[in-house]
């Protein structure tokens, strides 16, 4: 059974950093891309960065300098490292293979 298991979010203040973290389970992350996606409160879903197969990584606009992902292969794991998180960066952030989501972890920027 496939699964995705998101941790790491939390309470930060403006200008701070948080790692997100995806655990993968029944089946190996190094063979898929894999993304990260994320819901501000009231907005719909907003595509943040993938990591491609190979090990390119995108990243949208709003988060490019900001934020990078990873993974840890060996922990099959998917990460998310945030820095200079602003209050529009507040959303539930979710890994997922497009076909499978994890539950999501809140992340809050506030002062």
């Amino acid at each position: 059974e496939v699964q995705l298991v998101e941790s790491g979010g939390g309470l930060v203040q403006p200008g701070g950093s948080l790692r997100l973290s995806c655990a993968a389970s029944g089946f190996s992350l190094i063979n898929y891309s894999m993304s990260w996606v994320r819901q501000a409160p009231g907005k719909g879903f907003e595509w943040v960065a993938d990591l491609n197969l190979g090990g390119s990584t995108s990243y949208a606009d709003s988060v490019k300098g900001r934020f990078i992902v990873s993974g840890d292969f060996a922990e099959n794991t998917l990460v998310l490292d945030l820095k200079s998180l602003i209050a529009e960066d507040t959303a539930v952030y979710y890994c997922t293979t497009w076909s499978n989501w994890g539950q999501g972890t809140q992340v809050t920027v506030s002062s």
